[in-house]
């Protein structure tokens, strides 16, 4: 049981790195650090 839980785990995160890997590279540089800058601006209001 132990091996399946520890299986499952390895696949899940073998699918959210990929899926990480995958969001990043089909965006261009200055969609990327506009993503990356969500959570710092998130207190500025833009109007």
């Amino acid at each position: 049981m132990t091996m399946f839980i520890f299986l499952g785990d390895m696949l899940v995160m073998a699918f959210m790195i990929g899926l990480a890997i995958w969001l990043t590279s089909r965006g261009n540089d200055a969609q990327i650090e506009e993503a990356a800058r969500i959570p710092l601006e998130d207190e500025d209001y833009h109007g």
